[in-house]
């Protein structure tokens, strides 16, 4: 490359590069899409010009021509106010009084996007002059005594010229101090809409740094005038906590100023009544109206003085002038916030921006900032009402945008599209994109300068926001400490200092700025971040940090008086910037935090408190973090009672009780931790309750009373000392007694006792120690005695007989007696408990349950010595209490035990237990002792579920009491460990021994198989140890797959666990996983066992390690990927050429699910199979187009795809096929290489053509002609794969086909590929060609004989867009033979050319001059197609067919080298139906039946049929004789046209091969699915039906079956198709082992409509079972199947061809016959059985 340059340089000329100047400012004023752009660009212009003043002008053709001086000397006779909406306007005139113009400015005048280059000026591109040519042809410029005229060359060119000079008013004394800009218009209209040319100049002049004065006229009418007077700045001080820079150091703000600008503007009634409609008034809330004396005056007056400047007051409503000339005035006061920047850029940043702007930027910049007060906004808004019409305010755009609708604007100089997001105009020296709308954000380098300029916007908004803070915080102050109204301002002035806010904080929200919305997000950004304190607000009590302040809450209200919150219309009017800082954590809603902050900082009266209770009380949260947090506000509040010095605080903390219960003496001593009942009537004993509070009871009463320092109080209330006090407790208590409960009542008893409180016969006792006056033992008894003499009756009995008040003797006496002298037995005590039990109490027999009063049977020792036990200790002394070796009871032999007597449910009742509890004859059945142990098993089996009703076995998972084997021999398992089905034995796990195996599934509830999980486990740690041992481990685990989750199925198909041999025929073994092994065994993989791992472990194992992830056979990925690691190796392995063959075949077939990374891999490795032709040593052989086809041999190699070509081109690969590496001739091998990248040899190779002097007038050139247009209707009626791209009535023109004759010619053809460059020469008899969309011509050599292939040839390549062999072939014999011997051989010749002249002359009659194509060879295919589909008997025969042989001079030609490809075989030709109508439907008729009616399989089934009778031995005959047309042989020995049926099997075998299961659970709607439809087209699938989406339902055996989504209940289809669906895999099954296809590949699927029997979807085959239900399923039910065999038969070989051949053509019937070729003899075996 850089040789050529050089050499360019050296020889080469210059030329100028053009440029359109006309296009190029059209395309730049395209991109300038706002409004009054000349005047916005002028204005800028102006300002840095240091204008002070600017004149706009729109003049009349009339006035132009008075100005001018052609009338100058006629009166104005006549001449008003010009109608402003219809006068037309001829031109506008802008000038300005600023700088004169330059020479440069002149010079850069007419330079096209050469910007200004002064750092100080806002021009940047240089393009905003020619804004002017938008509006004129011919701009004209006069300034300083100069002119510049711009005119485009010859009027209407494209170059852009202009005429510069000196003008007569150079020379004048005083020179003209204005710059004027004169625009003839293009063509004559209106003014620009005056009021909105206004407003623009209103706002654009805001910003302006020199210019102060704008004027509008028309003619000599001053439409309006608009003066600017800025007020004196004042610095402001910066707030500390900003920071003035955004951390890049790149722009640092140094100070901040306020400034008032005032803008008066004398507009015409007239532009006012143009105005558009004023948009609807926002409203606002009048200001409050201020006394003249007092405070509040005097405060106003303060609030005033700190916000400059003081604004007038509105204006009032001028009446309405009708006169148009009519002049109103109106002025706007701005506040005008400004920063002054100090720059600092790096070098290369800031040649960047030079690079980019054309000028350097500046070290010192100003960014202002448009602020408008509450105040001024309301007088805006109130001078808004007093305009004269409706149009509003020329100031309207100035007034600050609350509301976010994007009417402020950034500045640059002047107004850009590009809104800020604030409600105020913003303006500094961003740099705009070039058609100056918005910002540029977008270039690097720009983006970065300009982002700095937002963060200065930013901080600038910050500060005047703190400023305009910390003056209401000032305001607000001062009034709070001027009034004792808890420190709050007057309610008049805090409602007008909270407005004030309200605007201020409307006016800085950051709305969505446009077109970029990034400007109000950085500005947004810089506004938050610029500040090291949260941003303030105003409160409820005053202004704060936000982070202090929350958001309102009503229900907080009435008890957190204190606490700072958001107004509530500051929420309400505000929304979205209180959602800002919500969102960024600076306002929070009240949490518990602050709420307990406020509490213990201020104790609440008793109203609040109520209020902050029922607050408490909403809060429904049960969970343990409230309650914490419930306690500690309870803990937190202070209840303040009265007032004064007589208020007393009670902490809520101390509070546990409410009273409640109106029992309770209030005159009697109550404990401090009561709250007032004042308080708690307020609420429900629940809600109380929820507060932690329990109600005052009478056990809280009694234990009250009961405390020392209580009873110590007051003698009269002690119940210790008085007998009165005490019987009045007491008489409370009995009341109450059967309303509380055992717990209370337990309670009650322990303080009883433990006092004498008991009025007694003898005083005070403890009741222990009392008896009930019927005790009849002892008379000294102190018995209980009421000094009022109450009866001892009913509650009272009941409390006293509970706290201990005895009632009889004490039974320990008698214990005592039986123990130590030994006379009473067990029995004894028994039969007298037994007599007095009805006098026991609780308490008592509650003691006997306790009492270690029994001895065990077989103990033997002296009456005093023995052991003692409780009843719940012993057993009832049964026959199987004794086997199970439990403790039995000492009954002793004088009484004989009864299970129902009185004595034995006593003790029953005191603990004796019948029987042991299941969870010790759990434990017993694992005892040590074998006896004991199957004693306890047989119980607890006889046992469950009569007296163990709630056995579970997952309750004993952990006591091994099952008895079980394992691989060591007997043991004891636990249910867990031990399991039913005995297979699993040979796993490793425990199983139930054989003689319980039943008794332990049915009652024990033993599982039959461990679960899923432990499997898992299990092969975690263990591997088979051997093959035997796995096939055995595999095939138990294959009857439980649908027991694991996928998840678990993946796991286990990464262990390792399937044993394999380290080489074959050794006895090491290795351990793979199932996802690193294929199965079928070594045989089945054939060359791939050498490189994947085959296992076969049997059918049933192999199951299980297919669901693990083992596949059938390496996916196509898969080999691949070993192909591109070693393409040598794989070829070795492969054993040569024909294997390696067959593996590309495999994936040119598959290549659709091959990955784009693998195809990417594939494309640059040498993988392809080529071979390239080399003459054999033979010294004889000189030249090479005479070398016999037995003088080449063949070189094979493997290499990349950009290295092999595909020979498309006979007579080319002739020439340089020893040269170049050829891809084997096959169309699916070609293909798949075409898609990895190789070229077609016609692609890499030129042909050129030389002749000699033309033979003009030749006789053969019109014969050859003539006999083209002849036989070109017999060739394209049997050419029918591929359209042509001319039609024949097109070649009848003589125009468009001609034949001429030369002395002689010669073909040279250039071949360059790779390194190769080569060139060779051949005479030739004919050649065709065509210029783009020329006529096609036809070149004979008038010295040689003609040869028709080569006119063949030639002539193929020019009329179809791919070529095959046999076309030429078919064309040369259609040409070189006559019509006589194309009859004999079956060609309709009479029809064919009768229909052709019969269409020429209907195009006659019609009078067309376009030609009409021949009919599409598609039609001719389905006339085919329909004939075809009629039976053998209706078929009209069509004697012999055409020779395929082709002449001497043509055999004579050099052939393509032979190739494994298969040969196209083509039935017969068929004469087409009789001719009908054009419009006419073909009718499709056999006898008097509609065929459409029949199904199509018995059509597929006669027409393969007739092509295996055919193909196969003894079935041929000779006028069903079918010929071959081949493209070549693999062996050279063999004819050429005969391919080996080792390869067309090998291609069978592939198709078979590329079937496989369908992994998706849903089929989605795929146009590309191959399906067979009903209907007459021979039964080929439609290739453009469709079905819908298909989801998969379930399995029946190994089928997936799948439905469409609109068949109803999809859930029990199967259910209600079962027998059928069954019967049509008993189809299928069989059918499938015939063509050896994997039962896995083959799915049913169900619809309601359409006519789709099948389809392939990747390898996938898909039956309609709908189709099968309504021709076979009745038919099969009755036993007869042939029929369902054939018809499924041939659906399947359809269906697999589409793995090797997608379209429907004669490569996929022929691939299609063969596959029933192939399987005949398999199928009729199948049909005799």
């Amino acid at each position: 490359m850089a040789h050529d340059r050089d050499a360019l340089w050296a020889s080469g000329y210059d030329e100028t590069v053009e440029v359109n100047q006309r296009a190029l400012i059209d395309k730049v004023l395209a991109r300038y899409s706002g409004e009054f752009t000349v005047f916005r660009e002028l204005l800028q212009n102006s300002d840095d010009a240091q204008s002070s003043a600017v004149e706009i002008y729109f003049e009349t053709e009339e006035y132009l021509r008075r100005k001018n001086g052609k009338d100058a000397m006629r009166p104005e006779v006549g001449v008003g106010f010009p109608d402003l909406k219809a006068a037309p306007v001829s031109q506008w005139t802008f000038r300005n009084n600023g700088i004169v113009f330059r020479d440069e400015d002149w010079n850069r005048l007419r330079k096209i996007a050469e910007g200004n280059p002064d750092e100080e000026k806002i021009g940047a591109f240089g393009v905003g002059f020619y804004s002017l040519f938008s509006v004129t042809e011919e701009p004209f410029v006069i300034s300083g005594g100069h002119g510049m005229q711009f005119y485009w060359k010859d009027k209407t060119g494209d170059q852009l010229l202009v005429r510069r000079g000196d003008l007569p008013s150079k020379d004048a004394l005083q020179p003209n101090p204005w710059t004027t800009f004169e625009m003839t218009l293009r063509e004559q209209g209106p003014i620009p809409q005056p009021f909105d040319l206004t407003r623009f100049l209103a706002s654009s002049i805001t910003f302006m740094v020199h210019l102060r004065s704008v004027s509008v006229f028309i003619d000599s009418h001053r439409l309006a005038h608009l003066n600017e007077s800025p007020g004196v700045p004042r610095e402001l001080e910066l707030p500390k906590v900003l920071k003035k820079s955004s951390g890049s150091g790149l722009m640092s703000v140094k100070s901040v100023q306020s400034a008032a600008t005032r803008i008066q503007a004398h507009v015409m009634h007239a532009v006012y009544a143009l105005g558009t409609e004023k948009p609807l008034v926002l409203t606002v809330e009048e200001p409050p109206k201020v006394s003249q004396g007092g405070f509040f005056s005097s405060l106003l007056s303060t609030f005033t003085s700190h916000h400059q400047p003081v604004l007038a007051k509105p204006l009032p409503q001028p009446q309405v002038n009708k006169d148009p000339t009519g002049v109103y005035t109106s002025s706007v006061t701005l506040t005008m916030f400004n920063a002054d920047v100090d720059v600092k850029l790096d070098k290369k940043l800031q040649s960047e921006l030079h690079r980019s702007t054309k000028k350097n930027p500046p070290n010192h910049l100003n960014y202002s900032l448009i602020y408008t007060g509450k105040d001024e906004y309301n007088v805006s808004l109130e001078e808004e009402k007093s305009q004269p019409v409706s149009s509003g305010s020329v100031f309207q755009g100035l007034r600050a945008d609350l509301n976010g609708a994007g009417q402020a604007h950034v500045f640059i100089g002047h107004a850009t599209g590009q809104t800020t997001g604030i409600g105020g105009h913003m303006a500094s020296r961003f740099i705009p994109t070039v058609e100056r709308e918005s910002i540029d954000l977008v270039d690097r380098n720009v983006a970065i300068w300009n982002r700095e300029l937002l963060y200065v916007g930013g901080y600038l908004c910050r500060a005047a926001y703190e400023m305009e803070l910390e003056n209401i915080r000032m305001l607000w102050n001062e009034a709070s400490n001027s009034t004792t109204n808890d420190f709050h301002p007057d309610p008049q002035l805090r409602d007008w200092l909270r407005d004030r806010f309200l605007h201020v904080l409307k006016f800085f929200t950051f709305h969505v700025s446009t077109p970029s919305s990034d400007v109000a997000r950085f500005l947004e950004a810089a506004f938050f971040g610029c500040s090291t304190l949260p941003l303030k607000v105003l409160s409820t009590t005053g202004v704060r940090d936000a982070s202090d302040v929350r958001a309102p809450d009503p229900m907080f209200s009435l008890f957190l008086k204190h606490l700072p919150v958001l107004p509530a219309p500051i929420l309400s009017s505000a929304s979205l910037a209180i959602r800002t800082l919500q969102s960024k954590g600076l306002i929070t809603n009240i949490t518990f935090s602050d709420v307990l902050a406020q509490l213990r900082q201020h104790p609440l009266n008793e109203e609040e408190l109520i209020a902050c209770l029922k607050w408490l009380v909403g809060q429904q949260d049960p969970t343990h973090d409230a309650t914490r947090a419930r306690t500690e506000l309870l803990n937190a509040t202070i209840l303040s009672l009265g007032s004064g010095k007589d208020a007393k605080p009670i902490p809520l903390s101390m509070v546990q009780y409410f009273i409640h219960q109106r029992m309770i003496p209030l005159d009697g001593p109550l404990p401090d931790s009561l709250m007032p009942l004042s308080v708690t009537k307020h609420f429900t004993q629940e809600q109380l309750r929820s507060f932690g509070w329990r109600e005052f009871l009478i056990l809280d009463w009694i234990q009250h009373i009961f405390r020392p320092d209580v009873m110590n109080a007051n003698p009269a209330q002690d119940v210790t000392r008085s007998s009165e006090w005490a019987e009045r407790v007491l008489t409370v208590l009995a009341r109450t007694w059967p309303s509380l409960s055992k717990e209370s009542h337990e309670k009650i008893k322990a303080m009883f006792i433990q006092k004498s409180c008991i009025p007694t016969s003898s005083g005070l006792h403890k009741p222990q120690l009392a008896y009930f006056p019927s005790a009849n033992i002892f008379n000294d008894l102190p018995v209980v005695t009421f000094t009022s003499g109450g009866a001892l009756k009913g509650n009272m009995e009941k409390l006293l007989s509970f706290v201990g008040v005895r009632k009889h003797v004490d039974l320990q006496v008698v214990f005592d007696r039986m123990v130590k002298t030994g006379d009473w037995t067990i029995s004894d005590l028994i039969t007298h408990l037994v007599t007095i039990q009805s006098t026991l109490t609780l308490d008592e027999i509650t003691k006997l349950q306790m009492t270690s009063a029994f001895s065990k049977e077989g103990e033997n020792a002296l009456p005093g010595k023995k052991s003692r036990y409780r009843a719940s200790d012993l057993y009832e002394p049964s026959v199987t209490n004794r086997q199970l070796g439990l403790p039995i009871i000492d009954w002793g032999e004088k009484t004989k035990w009864r299970s129902s007597s009185e004595e034995a449910k006593l003790l029953h009742r005191l603990g004796l237990r019948k029987s042991p509890p299941l969870d010790l004859t759990v434990k017993l059945c694992g005892s040590s002792e074998p006896d004991i142990r199957s004693a306890a098993f047989k119980y607890l089996i006889d046992s469950i579920p009569s007296r163990y009703p709630d056995y579970r076995c997952e309750k004993f998972g952990h006591v091994a009491f099952i008895p079980a084997v394992d691989n060591s021999g007997p043991c004891m398992g636990t249910p867990d460990e031990v399991f039913a089905s005995h297979q699993w034995k040979v796993l490793g796990f425990s199983v139930v021994e054989d003689a319980v195996r039943d008794i332990a599934v049915s009652k024990l509830g033993l599982k039959e198989h461990p679960p899923a999980t432990r499997i898992v486990a299990l092969l975690e740690k263990t591997s088979p140890q051997d093959q035997n041992v796995a096939r055995r481990w595999f095939e138990i685990l294959a009857g439980h797959v649908a027991d694991f989750s996928s998840s678990q199925l993946s796991i286990i198909s990464g262990l390792p666990i399937v044993p394999t041999q380290v080489e074959s025929g050794s006895q090491a073994l290795r351990w793979l996983s199932p996802s690193q092994c294929y199965l079928g065994g070594a045989s089945k993989g054939q060359f791939h066992s050498k490189l994947f791992v085959f296992v076969d472990f049997g059918p049933s194992a192999n199951s299980f390690l297919s669901a693990c992830g083992s596949k059938q056979e390496p996916s196509v990925e898969e080999v691949a990927s070993i192909l591109v690691a070693d393409p040598q190796k794989f070829y070795d392995l492969a054993g040569g050429y024909e294997n390696y063959l067959v593996e590309l075949r495999n994936l040119a077939v598959n290549a659709r699910l091959l990955s784009t990374g693998a195809l990417a891999r594939m494309k640059v490795s040498p993988i392809l199979l080529s071979f390239r032709r080399q003459r054999k040593s033979r010294k004889e052989s000189n030249k090479a187009l005479d070398i016999d086809e037995d003088d080449w041999e063949l070189l094979y190699d493997l290499r990349k795809p950009l290295d092999v070509v595909i020979a498309d081109d006979t007579n080319a690969y002739q020439m340089f096929g020893e040269s170049i590496y050829t891809a084997p001739q096959e169309d699916l091998v070609e293909n798949f290489y075409a898609i990895l990248g190789s070229k077609r040899l016609s692609a890499v190779v030129k042909e050129d053509y030389r002749v000699t002097s033309e033979m003009k007038h030749n006789k053969s050139a019109a014969d050859t002609r003539a006999l083209l247009l002849e036989r070109l209707p017999l060739f394209l009626h049997e050419h029918t794969h591929t359209r042509t791209k001319v039609s024949l009535s097109w070649l009848s023109n003589q125009d468009n086909f001609k034949v001429r004759v030369f002395g002689k010619l010669t073909v040279v053809k250039s071949l360059s590929f790779g390194d190769n460059t080569l060139k060779r020469e051949q005479d030739t008899s004919a050649v065709a060609k065509r210029s783009g969309h020329g006529p096609i011509e036809l070149w004979l050599s008038g010295s040689t004989q003609v040869d028709m292939y080569e006119v063949a040839t030639s002539l193929c390549r020019l009329l179809f867009e791919t070529v095959k062999v046999n076309d030429a072939l078919l064309f040369m014999t259609i040409l070189s033979t006559d019509l006589k011997a194309l009859k004999r051989r079956g060609y309709n010749v009479d029809k064919i050319l009768r229909q052709q002249n019969d269409r020429k002359l209907v195009e006659a009659a019609r009078g067309s001059f376009t030609s009409i194509p021949v009919p599409d060879p598609r039609m001719s295919q389905s006339l085919k197609s329909e004939t075809r589909s009629l039976s053998p008997s209706h078929r009209t025969k069509v004697p012999g067919g055409w020779d395929t042989s082709p002449p001497k001079a043509v055999a004579s030609k050099p052939v393509l080298p032979p190739a494994p490809a298969p040969p196209l075989i083509t039935a017969p030709p068929v004469p087409p139906p009789k001719p009908s109508t054009p419009d006419a439907p073909p009718q499709h008729t056999v006898g008097n039946e509609d065929v459409g009616r029949h199904p199509v399989i018995p059509n597929i089934v006669n027409n393969t049929l007739q092509n295996i009778r055919r193909k196969i031995p003894g079935f041929n005959s000779s006028s069903e004789d079918a010929l071959t047309l081949s493209q070549g042989s693999q062996n050279p020995r063999t004819p050429p046209t005969v391919t080996p049926q080792s390869n067309i099997r090998s291609n069978v075998a592939m198709a078979i091969k590329g079937c496989r299961p369908e992994e998706g659970k849903l089929v989605h709607n795929r146009r590309e699915m191959q399906t067979i439809k009903e209907s007459l087209d021979e039964g080929y699938c439609d290739i453009s039906g469709h079905v819908a989406e298909l989801d998969h339902i379930g399995v029946m055996g190994t089928m997936k079956i799948f439905i469409a989504r609109d068949v109803p209940e999809p859930r029990t289809f199967v259910t209600r198709k079962h027998d059928s669906l069954a019967r049509f895999i008993h189809i299928v099954t069989p059918l499938a082992n015939v063509y050896s296809l994997p039962m896995a590949a083959l799915h049913i699927f169900y619809d309601l409509e359409g006519g789709l029997i099948a389809f392939n979807r990747n390898g996938s085959l898909f039956l309609n079972y709908r189709f099968f239900e309504a021709w076979h399923d009745q038919d099969v039910k009755n036993g007869n199947i042939n029929q369902a065999y054939i018809s499924w038969y041939f659906t399947l070989a359809h269906e697999i061809a589409h793995n090797l051949v997608q379209p429907h053509n004669s490569e996929h019937e022929f691939y299609f016959s063969a596959l029933c070729e192939a399987h005949i003899e398999k199928f009729t075996q199948l049909l005799s059985q």
